[in-house]
């Protein structure tokens, strides 16, 4: 699996977090593999699943910078899908040393195109631009 098609996985699986309670994330983790769009092999589902739980561990952290950076927009009030991109994208350009700013705020940009509304793209190209 490409580092983009992992991105889109740790994107769908940190989505589910906006519609289960935190103890609840192990089962769904489970299911999550087992469909079959989201099957992985074994070293991409540790690589998904390493992501995605050093991103849940920082949550509340993601959140109050995000809070803090888009003004008139709290976290509470962003669409779902937005706030799961902007998440995963604050997330890499803070913590990831992997990934540079750009590609971050690029692939979250691409993965609004697929998943978010029309105006995803620009609002997700607006609010990570502040952390740049």
């Amino acid at each position: 699996m490409g580092r983009r098609e992992l991105r889109e996985q740790i994107f769908k699986l940190l989505f589910r977090v906006e519609f289960n309670p935190l103890e609840d994330m192990p089962e769904q983790e489970k299911l999550f593999f087992e469909e079959e769009e989201n099957a992985a092999d074994e070293k991409d589902e540790q690589y998904i699943l390493g992501k995605y739980g050093d991103i849940v561990s920082k949550l509340d952290v993601i959140d109050e910078m995000i809070n803090k950076e888009a003004k008139g927009w709290e976290t509470g009030r962003m669409g779902k899908v937005d706030l799961t991109l902007i998440r995963l994208a604050v997330y890499e350009m803070k913590y990831d040393d992997d990934i540079p700013t750009g590609v971050a705020i690029n692939e979250a940009v691409e993965l609004a195109k697929k998943f978010g509304q029309d105006n995803s793209p620009s609002f997700i190209n607006g609010v990570l631009a502040k952390f740049a």
